[in-house]
């Protein structure tokens, strides 16, 4: 994520009252209003759209309104309330999808990751199936590289997003593991698949996602993350009236309640505290992020 000081363009936005990003070659508006205030808030983004539009206009730019996308975001229930179906922008309509691409992710109306997932999950396997088909002529640590290359790129690429997901939801990508672990030992299925992945030292999926929450926790307390996740996470206060044994514990991390227990709980201000007190405190003051990353590794898989 791109944060920029104010532009022209981020004055235009901000006159609607919109949040927004600036990538690369994409720009994206976003905002949360209450059911009963959507209408308002998706008239905000046509104008706003629409001043978009005339400025690239007047800067010699043209905005292409056949490569937007609109999402709605929220729980089933509040979304099957809403009687929206599409979004005006100035003369063209966009349908809202039911799943869109942000920075490689796949992102659903209820974030529930598995278009995501799916996508994945059938990407791994067509690679595993081309690395098997020249499986024989590789040695062991070249297959270990393809699949590291290939596979584990894709399964760990922003798997911090898929914490707190059911174990149903992460099975799929696990099996994805267990072939990638076989195909690299030539094992078959019958082969129990706990060794396997000790032996190649491969921490299982829910594990890895735990990991990477680890890691951007103590990126964000030791000033080497990005600002707006540094400024998600507070040191827990205790109570003066009621001292814890908590009191011996200066890392340990606040966790906000969550009106909604499964996608407030999922949250990065609420899911990485949440992974980073259960942990040693010997193992969070690490001096560095390298003897973090081992040292976690050894916690995580003895």
């Amino acid at each position: 994520m791109l944060h920029q000081s104010p532009t022209k363009l981020s004055l235009v936005i901000e006159r609607h009252g919109l949040n927004y990003n600036f990538f690369a070659d994409d720009t994206q508006l976003q905002n949360s209003a209450k059911p009963e205030d959507v209408d308002h808030l998706l008239g905000s983004i046509s104008s706003c759209f629409t001043d978009i539009k005339n400025w690239m206009t007047e800067n010699k730019l043209k905005l292409n309104s056949e490569k937007t996308e609109a999402l709605l975001v929220g729980t089933r229930q509040k979304i099957a309330s809403l009687t929206v179906t599409d979004l005006q922008l100035d003369d063209a309509t966009v349908p809202f999808s039911p799943a869109v691409k942000s920075l490689g992710v796949f992102l659903d109306s209820t974030l529930s990751m598995q278009t995501h997932i799916s996508f994945i999950i059938k990407t791994c396997f067509f690679h595993l199936r081309r690395i098997a088909s020249i499986r024989r002529y590789l040695t062991h640590d070249a297959c270990v590289k393809l699949v590291v290359s290939l596979i584990f790129s894709r399964l760990d690429y922003c798997n911090s997003l898929l914490a707190g997901l059911p174990a149903s939801s992460i099975h799929g990508l696990q099996r994805v593991q267990n072939a990638a672990a076989r195909l690299t030992l030539r094992k078959t299925k019958r082969d129990h698949i706990t060794p396997l992945l000790r032996s190649l030292h491969w921490l299982p999926v829910n594990t890895r996602i735990s990991y990477k929450l680890s890691t951007l926790v103590y990126k964000c307390l030791n000033d080497s993350a990005p600002e707006y996740l540094q400024s998600s996470l507070d040191l827990y206060t205790q109570p003066s009236d009621r001292p814890l044994r908590s009191a011996a514990d200066p890392l340990r991390l606040h966790i906000p309640r969550s009106k909604l227990a499964s996608a407030g709980q999922r949250a990065f201000p609420s899911a990485g505290p949440s992974v980073w007190n259960s942990l040693p405190l010997e193992l969070r003051q690490s001096p560095s992020l390298d003897a973090f990353k081992s040292r976690l590794k050894t916690q995580f898989f003895p």
